[in-house]
């Protein structure tokens, strides 16, 4: 069992230029960030909206009681107000956009994982090089409103509950994935009953157990598909008996399988 990384605080309030806050007029902004790995942008909140994306390596983005996974190939929208912090999990190169809240592309204070178009990535690497005042860089923004707008959000949540036992419990599954023990074994570690700790995974999480870790497996799925890794190293290090057990479950919640699903998203 591998233990969570340790992190090293890095503060979020990086000196930047005089009215870099997006506005009316200039309705999206982009900071750009390389990271080493294990920093942690510690808990914050603003008035914009905000698009974490990493041209390269994976974060983490923590916001209310969830959590997300985030490698290249998705990006998350944090609306306007929200508290958030934000880890990389591996050396990054984050590009985050800043959005006025008054052109926010969804409504309602959820989070939403995106699945990043290559237009996305090309208009976001292009409004980098410059993010001036300009016809081009309006153009650029309008266009990277218009997309966001249209793309595609994933079901990949990891909620987190409150009750401290519970939390114990998630906590120690995230850093091991795999784990083959059962409810009943777990209450046995973390001192409360199976009965507990099935009714607060219902009150807390909306969801039993068993839901609970297939949705934090496929959570880490993605980045170790974008590493390159084997469906089968894959399937075995998030627990699944087969690769064929994990393809199957990835198929239900994505609709194609994880070798169809990749291939189409990095093209």
């Amino acid at each position: 069992m591998q233990n969570p990384m340790p992190v090293r605080p890095l503060t979020h309030t990086a000196p930047r230029p005089p009215g870099f806050e997006p506005s009316a007029e200039r309705p999206v902004r982009l900071l750009a960030r390389d990271l080493q790995g294990a920093e942690v942008l510690r808990l914050h909140s603003h008035p914009w909206g905000q698009v974490t994306y990493a041209l390269e390596g994976i974060v983490r983005v923590s916001a209310g009681n969830s959590n997300w996974i985030v490698p290249p190939l998705r990006a998350i929208w944090i609306p306007p107000g929200l508290l958030h912090e934000i880890v990389t999990l591996e050396r990054a190169r984050l590009r985050v956009l800043y959005i006025d809240s008054g052109s926010a592309p969804f409504a309602g204070q959820d989070c939403k994982v995106l699945e990043v178009s290559p237009l996305l990535r090309e208009l976001i690497v292009a409004l980098a090089a410059s993010d001036g005042i300009g016809t081009r860089e309006s153009l650029v923004r309008a266009l990277i409103l218009e997309e966001l707008g249209k793309l595609a959000t994933l079901p990949i949540c990891v909620p987190m509950p409150d009750d401290k036992r519970l939390k114990l419990l998630c906590e120690m599954l995230i850093a091991d994935p795999a784990s083959p023990r059962t409810l009943d074994q777990w209450a046995a570690r973390v001192g409360a009953s199976p009965r507990t700790l099935a009714r607060l995974f219902e009150r807390e999480l909306g969801m039993n157990f068993g839901a609970w870790r297939q949705q934090m497996r496929l959570a880490h799925a993605a980045p170790l598909i974008t590493r390159g890794l084997p469906l089968a190293q894959v399937a075995a290090e998030l627990g699944y008996a087969s690769q064929s057990a994990f393809s199957a479950m990835f198929k239900k919640t994505f609709g194609q399988s994880p070798s169809a699903y990749f291939a189409r998203t990095s093209n």
